[in-house]
């Protein structure tokens, strides 16, 4: 890997350079964001449910058999505020923000904390293909419908009694077939996607076909190996097959491209990449696992908008 003032300058030319900037994000952009699901942020907000289910972080009490939805639902309410609702957008959201605003760009996210419209982004040039813990959908998704939940996940919240449940009348009912209602998120075969997901995914697709008729950079954040057929397995492909596509991503510890080699795929790091692709796509290829806070510093003081 190449020095890290070397990689600073070089993703600071692509960026100035590039007609067309496609931001691939996931968890791992929230947690360096210090949105992390365990550790002291989780002992901090969740004393109270460690201390009667012994909880060890953020993600596992989702799927947890709670006996009751009231018992449930605190939890959601909970779980939903801290990671959303009760957010404002971070520091290193609004430092790519800084960086991307004037540039022609899209964003393609797994990521259901909303901070890229908390953090100034535009709300048309992203597509959410995981959903948000800002909405409600039926369980049994018998309609393609979302529901806002800021309201009443406050008043869940503020009405959470000591045996951590909430009143049983504020437990959400689907107004179509009544059964519970579920947070948007995609866990199961019941996802909803209503009108607007398509219609972001429309956006995205339109944005690519055109983007690849022009210099394009993709930005890829905090991606591993849970869902890498939506971002990283595709952005991989496009660096491969396009010779106007430039990849930089960031990651602490996976920093492979996926390659193709006597008919099966390998995850090739950044150092041995010259065995199985050509120099010129490694050449387009720029990694980093510092800190992404800090080297989006860098570029802000150094790319010229």
């Amino acid at each position: 890997m190449e020095e890290y003032g070397e990689r600073v300058e070089k993703l600071k030319d692509l960026i100035d350079d590039a007609d067309y900037i496609i931001i691939g994000a996931g968890a791992g952009l929230s947690a360096s964001a210090g949105l992390e699901y365990g550790g002291e942020r989780f002992k901090e907000n969740f004393p109270e449910f460690i201390e009667k289910y012994g909880f060890e972080d953020m993600y596992s009490p989702m799927f947890y058999p709670y006996k009751t939805s009231e018992e449930k639902w605190a939890y959601f309410a909970k779980h939903a505020y801290t990671n959303n609702i009760g957010m404002e957008g971070t520091e290193t959201y609004r430092k790519l923000h800084e960086l991307v605003k004037d540039k022609e760009y899209f964003i393609i996210t797994t990521n259901v904390d909303d901070q890229f419209l908390k953090s100034g982004f535009d709300e048309n040039r992203f597509f959410r293909t995981q959903g948000s813990y800002a909405k409600l959908q039926c369980s049994k998704a018998c309609h393609n419908k979302l529901y806002d939940n800021r309201k009443l996940i406050l008043e869940m919240i503020e009405k959470t009694d000591e045996d951590l449940k909430v009143p049983s009348e504020l437990v959400p009912k689907c107004p179509v077939c009544g059964e519970e209602m579920d947070l948007n998120l995609r866990k199961d075969s019941y996802f909803v996607e209503d009108a607007k997901w398509h219609e972001q995914n429309k956006r995205y697709t339109e944005f690519i076909k055109k983007a690849l008729n022009g210099k394009v950079l993709l930005l890829e954040f905090g991606i591993g190996f849970n869902t890498p057929i939506i971002i990283r397995f595709p952005f991989d492909e496009l660096v491969k097959s396009y010779e106007n596509v430039y990849l930089s991503r960031f990651n602490r510890s996976h920093l492979e491209l996926t390659v193709k080699y006597n008919g099966n795929y390998y995850l090739v790091g950044e150092d041995e990449l010259d065995k199985y692709i050509s120099p010129e796509v490694k050449e387009r290829y720029v990694p980093f696992n510092e800190n992404i806070g800090d080297v989006l510093d860098n570029l802000n003081q150094n790319t010229s908008h």
